[in-house]
């Protein structure tokens, strides 16, 4: 798995938020460990809220609230930033989705 091992990075603007560290790769998706910085918990909170929107099957509200972590935040790869993602974090995991290109262009 060309993934696995790799340590991706969020951040907000030059602030680090957290590394994930890929353990898992099972396409579309990647999953891995979720080390948070400190600065973390500033967000968390979108995190927190957008997973319960998904849980809870609410796919419009979840998109709106989705939007401010898209908005604010960046996902880098080992070669760089992602064009997008979408990316959930809990209990110390992540998992993504991502792409070199806007979602909506793919």
């Amino acid at each position: 798995m060309g993934f696995v091992g790799e340590v991706w990075r969020l951040m907000r603007q030059e602030e680090l938020l957290g590394e994930i560290v890929i353990d898992e790769s099972e396409f579309p998706w990647l999953h891995g460990r979720f080390a948070p910085a400190p600065t973390f918990g500033a967000v968390k909170p979108w995190f927190d809220e957008s997973l319960a929107l998904v849980e809870a099957e609410e796919f419009e509200r979840f998109d709106d609230s989705y939007d401010r972590i898209a908005a604010a935040l960046t996902l880098l790869a080992p070669s760089g930033p992602v064009a997008e993602f979408l990316l959930h974090i809990s209990d110390g995991r992540a998992w993504f989705r991502w792409s070199d290109e806007p979602f909506d262009a793919v």
